[in-house]
């Protein structure tokens, strides 16, 4: 299912992955795994043909002058980059469509075969949270251990829905690789890439890895995308009061927020939309 290209010898790398679609909202997962592996090298190319339902995933057509010149199919890639004398995979990517359990057994052996020895998946999940306040990330793992004294995860039993990377990292975890999760909390109100997200995947990702990463533009794209939101919130006067709500709910829970509270949150900021736009 996959082609390994030749690459630079390896020592003790970490695979990270994220890829679009379930569990990416703000696209925060993809874009800190999009950041992390600017201009790395190509090491590993996953068959588009096994993955991808194209009338789900379509493939671009390019004109130039309108002729066709290419078609840009849709493809998982994994990628390398050294920072700070660390050997760091990126597998990235569409959420594919097709052979989830045979994927993900594909890329455990890739990870076999490559020494990989710890994982972490990152991903976004949209949430009743303010943009005005630090973004939350949620810490998932295969071990308790892992999970760290302060980390916030989830309390008790919960079921969700299943996404690509979370097979990915259940089947890594089936091979002795330790693997954690890294979820940041992306406001529900929010489209497109959400940058206070995927500062704080970075910086998160670069303690959890002991790795010194760059931050490059984003600490000015978080900043620039703030004044943008509060211009729009201003403008909104029904938004205005959600977020409003979302603060003191975020001021008085921290970390920890009840399914209800958010629930209820989520259902007003609707019922308000749906009557704006009546109006």
């Amino acid at each position: 299912m996959y082609e390994l290209l030749d690459h630079a010898e390896l020592t003790a790398p970490a695979l990270i992955a994220a890829f679009d679609g379930w569990v990416s909202a703000g696209a925060a997962g993809t874009a800190t795994a999009e950041h992390i592996a600017d201009g790395g090298d190509v090491i590993a190319l996953f068959e588009s043909d096994d993955l991808f339902d194209y009338r789900v995933n379509r493939p671009s057509l390019e004109f130039v002058d309108g002729i066709a010149t290419e078609i840009g199919w849709p493809e998982v890639v994994m990628r390398h980059r050294n920072l700070d004398g660390r050997d760091l995979l990126v597998l990235t990517g569409p959420e594919p469509n097709w052979k989830w359990q045979a994927f993900s057994a594909q890329v455990a052996d890739l990870a076999g075969e490559l020494g990989v020895v710890q994982h972490v998946s990152l991903g976004g999940i949209p949430w009743a949270a303010p943009h005005t306040r630090p973004t939350i990330v949620v810490t998932t793992s295969s071990r308790p251990d892992l999970l760290g004294d302060d980390a916030n995860h989830p309390q008790g039993e919960l079921r969700v829905p299943a996404s690509v990377v979370s097979a990915v990292a259940h089947a890594l975890a089936d091979r002795g690789i330790p693997t954690v999760g890294l979820w940041a909390r992306v406001p529900h109100y929010v489209g497109g890439v959400y940058h206070p997200a995927v500062v704080t995947l970075v910086e998160r990702l670069s303690r959890h890895l002991g790795v010194k990463i760059p931050l490059g533009s984003l600490v000015d794209d978080a900043q620039d995308q703030r004044r943008s939101l509060d211009e729009a919130v201003d403008e909104q006067e029904g938004i205005t009061d959600v977020v409003t709500r979302l603060e003191a709910l975020y001021d008085a829970q921290g970390e920890v927020a009840s399914g209800e509270e958010i629930a209820a949150e989520i259902e007003r900021f609707l019922i308000e939309s749906a009557d704006d736009d009546s109006n």
